[in-house]
């Protein structure tokens, strides 16, 4: 195999064959295909595309590059989610122990952050001690015994993703919607889920930025997902304003918190519970979606998802007593107010911007090799909408350096477009849904 002509053929947008396209993600996997050259591929790919039969070889040769895990045994539809990344979205973190209080089995792997959308590895380590390294034996044990197991790709899971995952980040690939497609399903199937629910935003703080590009990102994720015989289903869901109040890593877990103990901002309550009634259906444990929502908002007022909560974190090397004592969580020890410069009402945010400040900060990684920092963030005061007065908070900056947070400041000065007169027309929060029934 000759990588640099297979760069070429698809940078002058040829078709891969099946066998090379096999070839190159094992030999990327074993190491004899370098970074470097799986870096030009991806760029590759961002540019010209998969055809539909090359992305279907592409997804399978990724997951097949590890071990696909078993989960037979263990009684029950396993039904996962996923987003495909948005400012603010927390979603996992309350999502997955509550549908697991309401019976269903969720096995989850999840990523770090990617660009500027934040990660969920990353927001669960804020919590004091929690491990998201555990081996496939622990997560099949953890879901048959608890019901919900939250880890990262082990070194056996899918090994070509986790690789490629990390390149995309700092080479301008994140964007790609072959790319994308082929990530998610390829960790989400060698999971051994039976379903999967899949979260795609569409907004100014997407990857995909118009309804037309989220259709076709949902549309080639449920169409891998019939070949390779899984239910799916897709949720388009708005991301023209972060989800939620809170932007970082232990600010976004403790919102997450939050909404298991029937607090949380109405957004992010919202759309917890219809991600988690389409789970529910899809696992046979709901008749409809209104059923799947009660039976969730019932686990809130019985305290069982919190209780899940804990148990899941116990399991994992963490401290349980952070759900009921958030000074246990790391803390910024500085706080910037930022102020509407003008009156007026803001009729648009920048999310991409207020992502990219979260990175300045250190939430998220500039380089592969960046270290997180869990307790900088920003809390949002205002939404899309509201009338504001001179002077009115925008929202507060937690950080612990000066010189990120002045390049943060630059891009916050321009994420709130406010006017003198304007209206605004709020867009639902799911926007749209497809896919194969449950």
């Amino acid at each position: 195999m000759n990588v640099a002509q297979l760069i070429e053929r698809k940078r002058d947008g040829g078709v891969l064959l099946p066998d090379e396209i096999r070839a190159l993600i094992a030999g990327f996997t074993a190491g004899t295909v370098a970074d470097y050259q799986m870096s030009a591929m991806a760029m590759a790919v961002f540019f010209r595309g998969l055809q539909p039969e090359e992305l279907a070889v592409w997804t399978d040769a990724m997951m097949r590059s590890g071990e696909v895990v078993d989960l037979s045994a263990i009684p029950g539809k396993k039904i996962d989610k996923h987003s495909t990344g948005g400012v603010g979205d927390k979603v996992s973190l309350c999502l997955a122990p509550l549908v697991a209080a309401c019976g269903l089995k969720v096995p989850m792997v999840s990523g770090r952050g990617l660009g500027h959308t934040g990660g969920t590895l990353d927001k669960l380590e804020a919590i004091p001690g929690f491990r998201v390294d555990l081996d496939l034996a622990h997560f099949a044990r953890q879901i048959e015994e608890i019901g919900v197991c939250m880890i990262g790709q082990t070194a056996t899971l899918d090994p070509a993703d986790r690789k490629l995952y990390a390149l995309r980040d700092v080479t301008g690939t994140v964007a790609s919607r072959d790319l994308i497609c082929s990530s998610i399903m390829s960790k989400k199937l060698a999971e051994g889920i039976d379903g999967l629910v899949l979260d795609v935003k569409v907004g100014s703080g997407a990857f995909m930025k118009t309804m037309e590009d989220a259709r076709l990102l949902a549309g080639s994720m449920i169409a891998i997902g019939q070949r390779l015989g899984e239910q799916v289903r897709a949720l388009l869901t708005d991301m023209s304003q972060p989800l939620g109040r809170q932007i970082g890593n232990a600010c976004e877990t403790i919102e997450a918190i939050e909404v298991l103990r029937g607090e949380g901002p109405a957004d992010l309550v919202e759309l917890t519970l219809e991600l988690g009634a389409e789970m529910l259906v899809l696992g046979g444990l709901a008749r409809t979606l209104e059923e799947g929502r009660a039976q969730q908002q019932q686990a809130i007022r019985s305290g069982e998802a919190l209780a899940v909560l804990r148990r899941m974190i116990a399991a994992q090397h963490g401290d349980p007593a952070a759900v009921d004592d958030f000074s246990l969580f790391p803390r910024a020890t500085q706080r910037f107010l930022l102020t509407a410069p003008t009156a007026g009402r803001l009729v648009g945010i920048d999310t991409d911007e207020l992502g990219w400040a979260g990175v300045e900060l250190g939430a998220g990684r500039e380089r592969v090799d960046s270290t997180i920092d869990p307790g900088v963030g920003m809390e949002l005061l205002v939404r899309l909408g509201d009338a504001l007065d001179a002077g009115e908070p925008l929202l507060v900056v937690s950080y612990n350096d000066e010189d990120r947070l002045a390049r943060a400041l630059q891009r916050l000065g321009r994420a709130f477009e406010i006017v003198p007169e304007g209206e605004v027309s709020l867009l639902p929060l799911v926007r749209e849904r497809l896919g194969t029934e449950g």
